[in-house]
């Protein structure tokens, strides 16, 4: 089994909320490539957002409640990009010399 420095943050949760880890040896994987995938997907979203940002922070035209759904958005976004953060922080560390 490899060690739990060296499992692989996945960019989702379980059923409980806990974290999500892949133990593998191989990075070109189907788990490992599905990862890679919903992380870019994740990291698209979170882009797509900051680029909405000012027009839905403007104040003109954006209701509270819009303002609300957007907030929450940002915060899934942000804990989302935190997650792929550090999992690829994890694996770089992993792979340098002297770790």
């Amino acid at each position: 089994m490899t060690a739990r420095s060296e499992l692989r943050l996945l960019p989702w949760v379980g059923p409980e909320g806990k974290p999500c880890y892949l133990s593998t040896d191989d990075p070109e994987g189907f788990m490992s490539r599905l990862a890679d995938h919903v992380e870019s997907i994740q990291l698209g979203m979170a882009g797509e957002l900051l680029e909405q940002a000012p027009q839905v922070l403007d104040g003109e035209t954006t209701t509270e409640a819009e303002l609300s759904f957007y907030a929450a958005q940002l915060v899934d976004a942000l804990r989302d990009v935190l997650r792929v953060a550090t999992s690829r922080g994890r694996r770089d560390a992993a792979t340098e010399p002297g770790i």
